[in-house]
């Protein structure tokens, strides 16, 4: 078989890329005002969109939201549901009131993303396990991340909003679904670990606790801890696959 762009290996440099972007990719809520260049943003969405997709549904719509009122309409009700968040939270609620939990006042772009009407007539993938329509949604969310990332711009993911109320906000059908809206934007500098880490919310899970052979993980030692992987007796990779 004649190589192509598409069965050619990536050289070694092309792959350590891949691995930083991954690693380097944040949460952003700090931003600049900076304008995106239109030809990144197609590049960005054209990246979105080729996600992969259970039964090639492709249930992803975007929305790109350049009207001030509505870019105010859409902080207000984060706003709200961050009070409600607060109060349901309990003796944490303070704590997570200090968190900045969106950047809509200084992003360059926003964005929503929503899962499509007429889903349920997509049956492959989906007879038994439905939510394989939110799961390929948010591998679009991930690659248009990733790739802004590489593009030196920084995304923040805010789901902190009543559907109902963003679906109303901007027409959308009645079955559609509001399931993100992105803050998307050039960034003063990109944290050098999660924001809600170095904030002190939470730490990485230990990747051990988490994987289990041929059973459910048992060890849950790393569900508050940090992310180490020395602790374990055996590893899962010690075990030969069989």
């Amino acid at each position: 078989m004649s190589e192509t762009p598409h069965t050619r290996d990536f050289a070694r440099e092309e792959i350590q890329a891949i691995y930083r972007v991954i690693a380097e990719r944040r949460d952003m809520r700090h931003f600049t005002d900076r304008p995106v260049d239109t030809d990144v943003l197609k590049r960005l969405l054209a990246a979105a969109h080729q996600a992969p997709s259970v039964g090639y549904m492709q249930p992803w719509r975007f929305i790109r939201v350049c009207d001030s009122t509505k870019r105010a309409a859409l902080k207000q009700a984060v706003e709200a549901e961050r009070q409600r968040t607060a109060e349901a939270l309990g003796e944490r609620g303070d704590a997570f009131m200090r968190l900045k939990v969106e950047g809509l006042d200084q992003c360059a772009e926003v964005f929503i993303v929503a899962l499509a009407d007429g889903r349920e007539r997509h049956v492959f993938g989906r007879r038994t396990m439905p939510e394989m329509d939110l799961a390929s949604a948010a591998c679009a969310i991930q690659n248009l991340w990733l790739a802004a990332r590489a593009e030196g711009l920084g995304m923040g993911w805010v789901s902190m909003f009543e559907p109902a109320a963003i679906a109303h906000l901007f027409d959308m059908p009645r079955d559609a679904r509001p399931i993100a809206i992105l803050c998307l934007g050039h960034v003063p500098a990109f944290y050098d670990r999660p924001m809600l880490a170095e904030a002190g919310w939470a730490d990485r899970v230990a990747l051990d606790s988490l994987i289990g052979v041929d059973a459910w993980p048992t060890d849950h030692s790393g569900l508050s801890g940090p992310d180490s992987s020395d602790t374990a007796e055996q590893s899962w990779w010690d075990i030969p696959s069989k």
